[in-house]
């Protein structure tokens, strides 16, 4: 419970409160809550919840991601490490191995931009460049305003081209 009234501020109240939740709860490379869900879960501006992950960049224990999100790091790291393949390539890449098992069927619709969002736990932005970068590809086509689909296979890239 956060003490409005308190002398502490309350980033620095959120943040203690995230960093609890990291250590009895996460492991490294989890994604950590987002700016938008500490607005939400605290009842707080934007800019505090800003403050509160900066603090705890500051104490090295998570690091952010532009367009992916803040997630907890490895005890001594300091920063992304082993980084790899940006989140939207991961979530392409498993929207893509849906779709080769037979899991996503073609000429059926894939999971919805909001579905995408709360089963990564991503920005929008971040599911947005996963779509597009299958859209790219020709594993989906789109349609506006009804979503994306699997496309038909022979649509789909050769595995055996550069």
């Amino acid at each position: 419970m956060l003490n409005r009234d308190g002398e502490t501020h309350l980033y620095l109240q959120i943040s203690e409160v995230i960093r609890a939740r990291i250590m009895a709860e996460l492991s490294p490379g989890d994604l950590v809550i987002s700016e938008a869900g500490i607005q939400r879960e605290f009842n707080v501006a934007r800019t505090t919840a800003r403050r509160a992950i900066r603090v705890l960049r500051n104490q090295g224990l998570v690091h952010t991601r532009q367009g992916e999100g803040t997630f907890v790091n490895a005890p001594g790291q300091s920063g992304p490490s082993g980084r790899g393949a940006p989140f939207y390539r991961h979530i392409a890449g498993e929207i893509r191995e849906r779709i080769k098992s037979g899991e996503l069927a073609v000429e059926r619709q894939i999971p919805s931009e909001v579905d995408l969002v709360r089963g990564y736990g991503a920005a929008r932005e971040t599911v947005r460049r996963a779509i597009a970068l299958l859209r790219e590809e020709g594993w989906v086509y789109s349609v506006p305003h009804r979503g994306s689909f699997v496309s038909p296979e022979e649509r789909w890239p050769h595995e055996n081209l550069p």
